[in-house]
């Protein structure tokens, strides 16, 4: 059983912290001064010691020196409230392994343990020393102010692990990658909710491309100055995790001219953000300009009829006179016809094909067990993706496109994550279904638990009321209701979902192809 010297003198407030480690299978030792510390260690063995920073008498960095003259090479981590870097100088200077900063959660003190214990484990489990030379970089971004570019290569590179260790028999691996993709989610969160207002009011610098943005940004350079044919593939739900598992599939047919990845806004599902992304207009405006075409939350109706005509609208805003063609593809009847007319599609400007099959997988992975059983995790998910490929019309279409002399790209309008925390809403009868976010006149909630947006104009989403607020659930939470909460908890548990704020969710793949022609 790994043994842990905790120091602290306000050991009596960290009993939940104990409990939590070892319910674990951890041992905690208690000491509330650098005395008794040394005590414990001249009497026991300890496997890797938490240190608080800030003690009365003898403070933390004294403590440090005392153990680090006796016992140098047991793992100390330090637990501090203070930034200043003078006292992070001294404590990395004295050798310490990590250091937190208060107030620290359960999870947190987890991935440290993980992180200093089993690097052993993990060096063993991996053939080469990639990995862990990538996981201690990983770690050491995160405690940078990362912008919004430097997020996307974060999240890149743990995709690219979290694919290539997929098939290691080393469970623990996958531990401590979870550990640090959850704790990257949850700053994520935090950067995304900092700036998010900024970036829609365009008074910063560093602003993503964003939902709105994705077609001017990314697109229309390209009509404008090649007259090749464009085909435009959105995947609804579609992750870039799916993306790079799909990738050697495709590339084997047309070749990768880039891989980009936008910022989707909020909330990420498809009323708000893929209308968002063929209008060329935040939500809000839609509404304001098109009032016949907008269809607020609660009313009742197909939120995403009018695709095709805000797509002919944004492009008539930048004086793109184009021949366009919109299909929306719901099932696999539909598909295969569609393949029968797609040399037509060559004498359009742009083609636009919409595929909805992997948001109906994640519906379907909610309300089946057999599908549940087929898509059980991440990796199984991506699985599942692979096969919908290597038998869709879609790879009908792209092999078709393969020896043609035209521009493909695939996107799509939001992502979805994992959920498995659930979070306490109550709500009026009108609040909107959706799990990762609630808009309603009234919403009973915790504020620290979620982001809270209570003027939504701020963010340019229609108003339902003047007293309705929107809030989305962050990294991998998800909204429960007290009513029937433990039915409701356990059905929705580890299902896929979207709306809300996360990796997965707001990094939306932008992917430029070309055929591979003699």
């Amino acid at each position: 059983m790994t043994k842990i010297l905790w120091i602290d003198d306000e050991m009596e407030l960290l009993k939940p912290y104990v409990i939590f480690l070892e319910t674990r299978g951890y041992s905690v030792v208690p000491a509330i001064d650098g005395n008794e510390a040394m005590e414990v260690l001249n009497r026991e063995t300890v496997d890797i010691i938490f240190l608080d920073e800030n003690m009365p008498g003898m403070s933390g960095l004294d403590v440090l020196m005392m153990i680090k003259e006796k016992y140098a090479t047991i793992p100390v981590i330090m637990i501090t409230k203070s930034e200043e870097e003078q006292i992070m100088e001294q404590a990395i200077g004295s050798k310490i392994s990590d250091y937190l900063i208060k107030p620290v959660n359960p999870n947190q003190i987890l991935l440290a343990l993980k992180k200093h214990l089993d690097s052993g484990q993990l060096i063993s489990s991996v053939s080469t020393m990639t990995y862990q030379q990538q996981f201690r970089e990983i770690d050491m971004r995160l405690r940078e102010r990362l912008n919004a570019s430097q997020w996307i290569d974060i999240y890149k590179k743990l995709v690219y692990w979290e694919i290539e260790l997929a098939d290691s028999a080393d469970q623990s691996i996958f531990e401590v990658l979870k550990q640090q993709k959850d704790e990257a989610n949850n700053l994520f969160c935090r950067f995304y909710e900092r700036n998010y207002e900024d970036w829609l009011n365009g008074t910063t610098e560093d602003r993503p491309v964003l939902s709105h943005l994705a077609l001017k940004e990314k697109l229309f350079p390209l009509l404008k100055t090649d007259k090749r044919p464009v085909f435009l593939i959105v995947i609804d739900n579609f992750r870039f995790d799916q993306w790079k598992s799909l990738q050697p599939s495709i590339e084997q047919l047309l070749h990768t001219e880039s891989e980009d990845i936008y910022y989707s806004i909020l909330p990420t599902t498809t009323q708000y953000a893929r209308n968002a992304f063929f209008a060329g207009l935040m939500p809000s405006e839609i509404k304001k300009k098109y009032p016949s075409l907008w269809l607020d939350e609660d009313v009742e109706g197909n939120k995403n009829d009018n695709e095709h005509t805000f797509l002919q609208e944004n492009l008539k805003r930048y004086s793109l006179n184009l021949k366009t063609s919109y299909h929306k593809v719901l099932n696999v009847n539909y598909g295969m016809r569609m393949i029968d007319i797609l040399p037509n599609f060559l004498q359009n400007d742009l083609n636009v094909i919409v595929y909805n099959f992997i948001d109906m997988l994640s519906h379907a992975r909610t309300e089946s067990d057999i599908v549940r059983e087929l898509a059980v995790d991440e990796k199984a998910y991506r699985s599942v993706t692979q096969t919908w490929l290597e038998h869709s019309p879609l790879i009908e279409v792209l092999r078709f496109l393969s020896n043609k002399d035209c521009h493909v790209f695939i996107t799509t309008d939001h992502g979805s994550v994992k959920v498995d925390r659930p979070i306490k809403v109550k709500s009026t009868k009108d609040a909107s279904n959706n799990l990762r976010y609630k808009v309603s006149r009234l919403l009973d909630y915790n504020p620290r638990e979620v982001y809270e947006v209570k003027d939504c104009s701020k963010i340019y989403l229609p108003k339902l009321s003047i007293t309705s607020p929107f809030i989305f659930a962050r990294s991998n939470d998800f909204f429960a209701y007290p009513n029937n909460y433990n039915y409701y908890v356990s059905y929705y548990m580890n299902t896929f979902q979207h709306g809300g704020i996360s990796m997965e969710e707001n990094l939306v793949p932008f992917i430029h192809l070309t055929g591979k022609q003699d």
